[in-house]
């Protein structure tokens, strides 16, 4: 959520910087400062009413007193209480508009987030062709099976690919601990305030699966419930930053046409992830950013896979998101890019929805911190990712030396 307060004080930048998101959101921003307006100017007639009707009773009680006729004032306090109950319902009415437009806003790009997406430098030699991870696959990717018990895009998967998937998460949460996050195992399902807090909603409703039931959602990434591990605390700043690596399944009901896009375990509905999340105060979270950036770099090199590095477009970024940087990994079995990681920066966004402060220490009052999350290792992609770029001529596929010990097979032989 944007700090109202400071866009009253500068309206025409914050217009401006929401104009770069074409999305019709400086229009809404009209609309609530208008609402604004008249809340703003609703309170202090309301406060002069009623300070009208409390001196109104005080002289009814003393006329009474006195065995004077009141009836003359009392019709005078029943036209203002009138007034004060019609100000009253439009206060309420304009209120809940504000807080309305006030969710559906998304954050304020920063000023380096790109026009259209760019390409910061490309790291490796992509450009090979080869067979998909489907084909080099075969039974230990189950698509099928997975069709019939839970609908498309879901899947089993089999075999060395159990022992593939652990390792990358083990090693994941290793590295990420030796460069100082605190794993983290979090609830998947999640409360409507929790989404509403990390702005998913109002935003991305149709992406999102609900247990009406239990008023629960299913968290699309760990940076939901992980956003939420602090909602409502008063941190200390010699605490900061605070940061943690969450594993978690992940649920999305992510459209797309039949085909590549959906060929595999590339857009599944289910699916694992380590997730990188931190809390910083807010001249940290600059640097936060392109750290969370360095950190998926050194994995991607690791695992020998060869990337490039987008900056996001500025009307691509989704609601909570200031700046966004994503890695596109090179797919023999697509030959092109695709997206495998992403981090963003969304600043206080998601900690005033959430109502996550710091104290401090130079005694200034409570500020809100910034937020930032990137992913690790999207586990079904960074599959694809090794299996296609680990075929080798004879079917089978070379695994990366650096998940060995963590359990993964050199190899996986040929379906």
């Amino acid at each position: 959520m944007l700090d109202l307060k400071a866009i009253r004080a500068q309206p025409d930048a914050a217009r401006a910087a929401l104009a770069r998101r074409g999305d019709g959101a400086a229009d809404t921003l009209d609309r609530v400062l208008e609402l604004d307006a008249r809340r703003r100017a609703l309170l202090p007639e309301l406060e002069g009413l009623r300070a009208e009707k409390n001196e109104a009773s005080k002289r009814i009680g003393e006329m009474q007193r006195q065995g004077a006729d009141a009836s003359e004032a009392i019709g005078q306090v029943k036209q203002v209480s009138d007034r004060e109950k019609q100000l009253d319902a439009e206060l309420g009415e304009v209120q809940s508009a504000v807080d309305a437009g006030m969710l559906a806003l998304p954050n304020l790009p920063d000023e380096t987030a790109a026009p259209e997406d760019t390409v910061l430098r490309e790291v490796g030699q992509g450009g090979a062709a080869g067979r998909d991870h489907t084909e080099l696959l075969g039974g230990l990717l189950d698509l099928e099976a997975g069709a019939r018990v839970a609908g498309s895009r879901f899947a089993y998967i089999k075999g060395p690919l159990v022992m593939l998937e652990l390792a990358l998460v083990r090693w994941a949460l290793e590295e990420l601990s030796d460069r100082g996050f605190e794993a983290v195992i979090p609830p998947v399902l999640v409360r409507e305030e929790a989404l509403v807090g990390t702005g998913f909603l109002p935003d991305t409703e149709q992406q999102i699966y609900r247990v009406p039931d239990d008023d629960l959602y299913l968290a699309g990434t760990s940076e939901v419930p992980l956003a939420s591990l602090h909602a409502g605390e008063l941190l200390a700043e010699e605490g900061l930053p605070r940061r943690y690596a969450g594993y978690s399944p992940c649920f999305r009901r992510e459209a797309g046409a039949a085909g590549r896009e959906t060929r595999g375990l590339f857009r599944v509905h289910q699916f694992d992830k380590v997730e990188m999340f931190a809390f910083v105060a807010p001249e940290q979270s600059g640097a936060e950013h392109e750290r969370l950036l360095e950190i998926e770099e050194a994995l991607m090199g690791a695992l020998g896979l060869a990337y490039r590095v987008v900056n996001i477009a500025v009307d691509d970024l989704g609601s909570s998101a200031a700046k966004k940087y994503d890695i596109e990994v090179w797919l023999p079995g697509q030959e092109r890019y695709r997206e495998l990681t992403s981090c963003s920066n969304t600043t206080d966004f998601q900690a005033r929805r959430l109502d996550i402060r710091y104290r401090p220490l130079q005694g200034r009052g409570p500020r809100h911190v910034h937020t930032l999350n990137g992913t690790a290792v999207a586990v079904g992609r960074t599959i694809i990712a090794l299996v296609e770029n680990g075929q080798q001529e004879d079917g089978s596929v070379l695994l990366p030396e650096v998940l060995r010990p963590y359990g993964a097979p050199e190899r996986i032989e040929p379906q």
